[in-house]
């Protein structure tokens, strides 16, 4: 059914949301694509609506797309409508009733007939010709007024010149021609191209609520562009503003007219079965179920129009039909792009822009505008799928969202915390987990730092990777995992799931995850983050691995680490900026006894590292600190912190302090302690750190050697791992000691063998 009913086409109906007054204009039997910048009907049609709706700040044309005209745009339009409607209302404005008294009509009745057309015509349709017509026909009549020497010819060329100048003058103080005079010189008239500069509506297909800036921006210079199922992603730089433009085309903004009304009909047909809370429950299944029913309606609707589609334009139509009824629209298609760190959806709805952090280019705007409808779409289904409330007593709610091809981070916050309705930020996951070789690679770490922390985590020490948000912790933490031998059982506590549990559970990992009521969640069946911490300690000898240590759980996370500091790793994320940061949360903040604090060993601290002009970001590990415990009061100033590794601004990597080359490490002399190679022989440990480090290094130069990006992952490196540990353990049954070089050489050949069988 029609959204006009039986209306006729450009008859309209005017909606208010909130501030906006938005003109719907119906052009569902208009036979061209209704267009402000293409179509001068369009044009002309909307200036008569805007003069009847005089505070109409949006306007939104219907087909089986809708397009819609932002605020700035409508202005324009509006503006010239109201001027134009004043001067065919006051024909006497200026003298104009008597450019055609007296001589006026022996003279000038040509002129008159061609300034009415411009006024009553062209004016409406296209204005900035019509000003360029005005200014032609000024300029023929000052020729023809040199030329004269008949006086009442003059007085009447003088009077009509007179009139003609005031009209351009009103039109040179409108914004559209303002915007348009420095492009002028080379206008054609009746040419359209200029006001593709000035008008790119947003477009929206009739089964979807979002809206997409469609055109690429006029004055944009294409830095980066390709292309991920599907979909054409174009990076520009502006010229008006630092921040760079993420410009995508996805399928569902490519199709026929004929494609579009059978998703049309499929999204109304399958609308009428809401999924229930508990089809939430397994979401992959859920959607596996709408995929199989939508594609037999796909294909039975196209069966109906006649249509011959190939199976894989249904599995296409059909991904979309999916993405917009129990899925999240083009946020999917935006966390399809690996390289998309973060987005941002930012209240109130329907005027703004998402923004991403990318890997590349870092904050950008995008050409996706989600809207007030989408966005409580979305929240339905994350309370269905977290079982977390999300209302005036809970307006924050954090959860995680699983999609093919992603896995993200969710945060939401909404009334009465964010008075502007909904916002959302989704932290984008890895697909597969971080390692150590792909931070290498990445320069957040270098070699000998990441064989530093390959010994800590083997003398299961416990660690904190402290940071402020978006330093990378989780995924240090989740690389922290792979380096954990695969014999040992691991329990993480989290209470949104970002650690990468299933990835390496298919590893052939011994790895639990438990889910943990969110600190500020209230109201909620789930069990607290302290409660689940204690009830690790009952589940027999494991590593403990605490997502973020936020609230009361620090205090059961000590314990544990009291407890279990000298048999397994127990390690956590904290936000804090330095060494002294963590002490300061943990103690001051959190409420662990001093004492306590000292169960902690090591702190590595990764923060964002920033150029000069603020334009450009690199996450980098800062510090790796241990932790001494001869201190009573104060760690800070009783040398209770010393640092291994010191970031260096010129040179731009960890560089080892003299401390830890010179074996003044009271914690790597405690894991040597417990080994009978390396009690009291400090040459000996470093120069296993030294081999850790030399087998990482080598992973990535093979790696870049090869470009053979699949050698830095978590299969690989775990695998590595594995060999390193039974070689070590060979070799030192052959010739009673660790010796490095044939440890080296022996994994070295497993490597390139290993490499040459996976091809």
């Amino acid at each position: 059914m029609s959204l006009f009913g039986d209306k006729g086409t450009f008859s309209y109906e005017v909606a208010r949301e909130g501030d906006d007054v938005i003109v719907n204009v119906n052009c569902e039997e208009y036979p061209l694509v209704p267009s402000l910048e293409d179509d001068p009907i369009t044009m002309a049609k909307s200036m008569d609506i805007l003069n009847e709706v005089k505070d109409a700040t949006k306007l939104a044309f219907y087909q089986k797309r809708s397009y819609e005209y932002e605020y700035s745009q409508t202005r324009l339009v509006s503006e010239i409508a109201g001027m134009q409607n004043q001067l065919i209302k006051r024909r006497d404005i200026a003298g104009f009733a008597s450019l055609m008294g007296g001589d006026g009509a022996r003279f000038l009745s040509a002129s008159y007939m061609r300034l009415q057309h411009l006024i009553s015509n062209i004016l409406k349709s296209d204005p900035i010709g019509a000003y360029v017509e005005l200014t032609r026909l000024i300029r023929d009549e000052h020729i023809r007024l040199q030329k004269s020497a008949d006086q009442a010819e003059s007085n009447a060329l003088n009077n009509f010149i007179s009139n003609a100048d005031y009209i351009r003058t009103l039109l040179e103080r409108t914004k559209l021609i303002q915007l348009a005079l420095p492009d002028i010189a080379g206008f054609k008239y009746g040419s359209r191209d200029i006001y593709r500069k000035y008008f790119q509506p947003n477009v929206r297909p009739d089964f979807m609520f979002t809206k997409l800036m469609s055109s690429y921006p006029i004055n944009g210079e294409e830095v980066d562009n390709y292309t991920l199922n599907n979909t054409e992603v174009a990076i520009f730089e502006l010229p008006d503003t630092v921040q760079y433009l993420y410009h995508i085309t996805p399928p569902e903004f490519k199709l026929s007219e004929e494609k579009y009304e059978i998703l049309d009909t499929a999204r109304k047909i399958l609308a009428e079965h809401q999924p229930k809370k508990d089809e939430f429950v397994e979401p992959d299944r859920m959607r596996q179920v709408f995929f199989n029913v939508g594609y037999d309606l796909i294909e039975e609707l196209a069966g109906y129009r006649s249509m011959k589609l190939k199976p894989k334009e249904i599995e296409e139509l059909t991904s979309i039909l999916v993405r917009y009824t129990v899925g999240f629209g083009l946020i999917e298609v935006l966390l399809q792009d690996e390289k998309i760190q973060d987005i941002t959806v930012n209240s109130p709805l329907g005027n703004i822009p998402l923004f991403i952090v990318h890997q590349d280019f870092a904050d950008c705007r995008t050409n996706i505008i989600p809207t007030r409808v989408e966005a409580e779409s979305w929240a339905s289904k994350m309370r269905m799928i977290s079982g977390r409330p999300l209302d005036e007593a809970n307006p924050i709610l954090d959860t995680e969202l699983s999609i093919p091809g992603a896995n993200t981070r969710v945060a939401v916050v909404s009334n009465p915390l964010n008075p502007t309705g909904l916002a959302y930020a989704f932290r984008r996951h890895r697909d597969k987990p971080w390692t150590f070789p792909l931070f290498i690679k990445n320069r957040m770490m270098n070699p000998i730092a990441a064989g530093t922390l390959s010994f800590l985590i083997d003398g299961a020490r416990t660690m904190l990777v402290a940071g402020t948000r978006s330093a990378g912790k989780s995924s240090l933490l989740g690389s922290v995992l792979v380096e954990i031998m695969r014999k040992y059982r691991i329990i993480t506590i989290e209470d949104t799931l970002e650690l990468p549990g299933p990835a390496l559970r298919n590893l052939g990992y011994n790895i639990q995850q438990m889910k943990v009521a969110a600190a500020m969640t209230k109201g909620t069946s789930e069990v607290s983050a302290e409660e689940g911490i204690r009830s690790t300690l009952r589940m027999g000898d494991s590593c403990l691995i605490v997502g973020e240590v936020r609230s009361t759980e620090a205090k059961s996370l000590y314990e544990a680490m009291r407890i279990g500091a000298l048999a397994n790793i127990v390690a956590g994320t904290i936000h804090a900026d330095s060494p002294y940061g963590v002490y300061d949360r943990v103690v001051n903040d959190l409420g662990v006894q001093r004492t306590s604090f000292k169960a902690t060993d090591i702190v590595v601290v990764a923060n964002p590292i920033r150029s000069a002009d603020g334009l450009h970001r690199w996450r980098r590990i800062t510090s790796i600190t241990e932790i001494r415990k001869h201190w009573e009061n104060d760690p800070l100033l009783e040398n209770g912190f010393v640092d291994l590794f010191k970031y260096d601004t010129n040179t731009d990597q960890l560089e080892p302090s003299a401390d830890l080359i010179n074996g003044d490490s009271e914690i790597l002399k405690a894991i040597a302690g417990n080994v009978k190679e390396w009690a009291g022989n400090w040459d000996a440990v470093w120069d296993n750190i030294l081999l850790r480090s030399k087998i990482k290094e080598e992973i990535v130069n093979m790696s870049n050697k090869l470009n053979n990006a699949q050698i830095l992952e978590a299969e690989f490196t775990i695998n590595s791992n594995d060999q390193f540990h039974k070689i070590s353990d060979q070799i030192k049954e052959e010739v009673g000691a660790l010796d490095s070089k044939r440890i080296f050489f022996e994994w070295n050949e497993w490597m390139k063998r290993e490499i040459k069988k996976k091809g």
